[in-house]
């Protein structure tokens, strides 16, 4: 029996040189990668979105427009209203509470026609006193008359002295007197009652009712729960339209000057008309010279405080063939870096166009290059506004 004892084999002890990175710790590069290319992503989602999240500015906006025919021919257009030159408010020269009105607004009336009445039964009453102190002055002057021949007679005679006589004068003369008070009474008492009527000062068309049955109506209104006039009449055979032409071109207007009026209620009906007058003052505020520029045919349909536009012709204008031209609302334009620019609307930003421009129209600018007709552009852009920027279009 072998009595040595066992010994272990120590060739089969090997490092397996396969395995000998498998108890280091894992590298975290890959995190990194991740990481890096989440960034990336939303950088680029940024730039890629930003367009869709960013604000809006809310805007108006109006359409770039061919205008032709007279409108491209004017040498000068100017806006305005159409004002009526014989027009009163017309009140009562009394005062006190409207009984009667007997129209209402757009009605005709003829002058002196009775429009409206007050209440007049105490004065009414006053007449009829008057009348009624009249009629006892004249009775006094008749009594006294006749004292005053039969005294004149017995002077004559020697039966009465002087004094007796020039007493019976006197009685008489104050008789006289008082039939004449009398008299003037009543035409006052009349006059107050003639006040109560309201009447039309000329012909034309009631434009407003300023005031209805159960109010007081007062001459100077100084009661804040008075009225100072009834109607407010107009003679609409003397509309005209009053416009404001800047001082800078009033040399280009002239008195019976042919003109075109375009109504903005009737924008397809041309009226014909003439410069009537050019009041010598000028707004020192809007640098402005009031023209009043007559019809010379008009119908029905124009009517006070509508607001009009006023072509003025020159002789050239009127001979040359008629052409069309664009032009833009004036408040449109603004300017960037000395250059003069519109916001052309694309999509839903605006783009920055330098233009050119041309005459001043009235409301309107001649647009010589930059813009083509239908263009849709911002009205009144805000100082900030650049191309680029984000629009919303309000109604």
């Amino acid at each position: 029996m072998d009595s040595q004892p066992h010994k272990p084999d120590l060739s089969l002890l090997k490092i397996d040189k396969s395995k000998k990175f498998d108890d280091k710790p894992r590298s975290k590069k890959w995190l990194i990668l991740v990481w890096l290319a989440v960034l990336v992503a939303i950088v680029v989602g940024y730039f890629q979105f930003r367009e869709q999240v960013a604000p809006a500015t809310k805007v108006r906006t109006a359409t770039a427009s061919l205008l032709s025919g007279s409108d491209a021919q004017a040498a000068l257009v100017a806006t305005g209203y159409v004002v009526a030159q014989r027009k009163a408010e017309v009140a009562s020269k009394g005062t006190g509470r409207l009984e009667r009105l007997d129209f209402e607004e757009g009605d005709s009336v003829r002058s002196g026609q009775v429009i409206a009445e007050l209440d007049n039964s105490d004065i009414e009453a006053n007449l009829s006193l008057a009348k009624a102190n009249l009629q006892r002055a004249v009775a006094d002057s008749l009594n006294a008359g006749r004292q005053y021949r039969r005294n004149k007679d017995l002077f004559a005679s020697g039966s009465i002295n002087q004094t007796q006589f020039e007493t019976a004068e006197n009685v008489y003369q104050m008789a006289i007197a008082g039939v004449n008070a009398a008299e003037a009474s009543v035409r006052v008492v009349e006059v107050a009652l003639e006040n109560t009527f309201i009447r039309a000062p000329f012909d034309g068309t009631i434009l407003t009712k300023n005031a209805d049955v159960g109010e007081i109506v007062a001459p100077f209104a100084s009661s804040a729960s008075s009225k100072g006039s009834v109607v407010t009449l107009a003679d609409m055979s003397s509309l005209e339209v009053e416009a404001d032409v800047s001082e800078s071109n009033i040399n280009k207007v002239l008195v019976g000057q042919p003109c075109e009026i375009v109504l903005d209620a009737y924008p397809d009906t041309r009226y014909k008309a003439r410069v009537k007058k050019i009041v010598p003052t000028a707004d020192r505020a809007r640098a402005t010279v009031l023209t009043k520029v007559a019809f010379i045919e008009k119908d029905s349909r124009v009517l006070p405080e509508m607001s009009a536009r006023v072509n003025f012709f020159s002789d050239t204008s009127q001979s040359r063939a008629i052409g069309s031209m664009l032009a833009v609302p004036k408040d449109c334009i603004t300017s960037r870096e000395s250059a003069t620019v519109v916001f052309r609307v694309n999509g839903d930003f605006v783009e920055q166009i330098v233009i050119q421009k041309g005459r001043e129209l009235g409301s309107m600018t001649e647009i010589l290059s930059g813009l083509s007709a239908g263009d849709r552009i911002v009205l009144s852009p805000p100082g900030k506004m650049a191309g680029g920027q984000k629009i919303e279009i309000s109604q």
